[in-house]
């Protein structure tokens, strides 16, 4: 008995991984495959919670709270509501999918190309990978690790990303400004500069003469 259980705890990695991993994959086909939009979204989600779930299996808990928490919580609950609230016709987006094919093979195979030279330098340039390692105590969490990473050796791209996050943020706000006469808004100035006079308005009212 204790033979086996120690088996079984050998392989339990290996299943829990093999499952985690199926389950991706049928889901990402199921995304693509899906004739339902909802349907799709839902399968985008399936397919985050095992991602997350092989993160954890690396050692990476981090990069799969913020799976969860970010594409999860916002990004895939945000697409199902965009796609519930709107009425697409997909029937006629379709139309067009033979017209762009050769189109799209064409930017599909340039992606592709791009991400094969990018496993190959990154095969090819071991020193990067050394020196990130380098960088990482031993001994903490991998969430340690990646904050004692972010807030030291790149500290500077990581502050610039958070510049374009807030610009592009502004942006979106600038864009989405709809001016309508007629629409009264709250002016905090305004209110704040009234005075009494302004505010208040004591009536004398005589007994019997009221409302």
């Amino acid at each position: 008995m204790e033979q086996f259980i120690t088996q079984f705890s050998a392989l339990l990695p290996t299943l829990v991984f093999t499952l985690f991993a199926s389950v991706v994959i049928f889901s990402g086909v199921m995304v693509i495959a899906s004739k339902n939009s909802v349907h799709s979204v839902l399968f985008l989600i399936l397919a985050f919670f095992n991602a997350a779930g092989l993160f954890v299996l690396i050692g990476a808990e981090f990069i799969a709270m913020m799976l969860v928490i970010v594409y999860v919580g916002a990004v895939a609950v945000l697409f199902l509501f965009v796609v519930m609230m709107l009425n697409v016709n997909f029937e006629e987006m379709r139309e067009g999918f033979q017209k762009y094919l050769g189109l799209g093979l064409m930017v599909a195979s340039v992606l592709l190309a791009e991400l094969v030279l990018v496993i190959y330098w990154a095969l090819q340039k071991p020193t990067a990978t050394a020196s990130v390692e380098h960088a990482t105590l031993p001994g903490i969490s991998n969430t340690a690790n990646i904050g004692n990473l972010l807030y030291t050796y790149y500290v500077y791209p990581f502050q610039l990303a958070g510049l374009i996050l807030l610009v592009a943020m502004i942006g979106a706000i600038v864009l989405t400004l709809r001016t309508r006469p007629g629409v009264r808004k709250q002016k905090i100035s305004a209110q704040l500069a009234r005075t009494k006079e302004q505010s208040v308005k004591i009536v004398k009212v005589e007994t019997g003469k009221g409302i």
